[in-house]
């Protein structure tokens, strides 16, 4: 069981009805299988007076991230589409960071990087932390294999005692094993993997 307190915060990464819904344009096999879980340490989280914060995928309809664009993903969590939406029934009461707004790929909640430079930039996500005197982070969401695990690489690499919730996330396993692959990253970068 995760402990929760005011120097905790639990980050919800990308549960958007691209990732999470079988119909969405970048279904996560098994996505919709960790809403339970999500929600179940989200208040959790929230009675104990920890931080609930999210991350959320909001892209121009047209970016270099976009395979139709030169990319390597086909178009998805466009702003403003049912695609962007986080997954009803997801429990959302805190603030939300959105990423690749300006067209970046945005895999970590922390930074966006652009397509075409490579040149990384700050997101809101750890001045929020800091702002509330975060130490610990725990993180759930989607997909293990990208936003998760950069995001808790960037976590660690902050110096954010880490946490993530092994049966809160799905992998979308481009290449076979790419998710074991990723938890064994997150676990070497110092991560507790729960």
């Amino acid at each position: 069981m995760t402990t929760y307190d005011s120097s905790t915060a639990l980050l919800v990464v990308d549960v958007q009805n691209d990732f999470s819904d079988p119909e969405g344009s970048l279904y996560v096999r098994g996505g919709e299988e960790i809403l339970e879980r999500a929600n179940g340490e989200i208040r959790q989280a929230a009675e104990a007076g920890a931080l609930v914060i999210y991350t959320q995928d909001w892209h121009p309809p047209s970016t270099p991230h976009f395979q139709k664009d030169g990319g390597i993903w086909p178009v998805h969590c466009v702003r403003d589409t049912w695609g962007a939406e986080f997954v009803p029934g997801l429990d959302v009461g805190g603030p939300v960071i959105r990423k690749g707004t300006g067209g970046e790929d945005g895999y970590s909640g922390f930074s966006v990087r652009d397509p075409e430079s490579g040149e990384r930039s700050a997101t809101e996500l750890e001045k929020e932390l800091l702002s509330r005197d975060i130490r610990r982070v725990v993180i759930a969401g989607l997909a293990t294999d990208y936003c998760v695990v950069e995001t808790v690489l960037d976590a660690t690499h902050l110096g954010f005692e880490t946490a993530v919730l092994r049966d809160a996330i799905r992998a979308v396993d481009l290449q076979p094993g790419d998710g074991d692959r990723a938890i064994e990253r997150m676990r070497d970068a110092g991560a507790a993997i729960t």
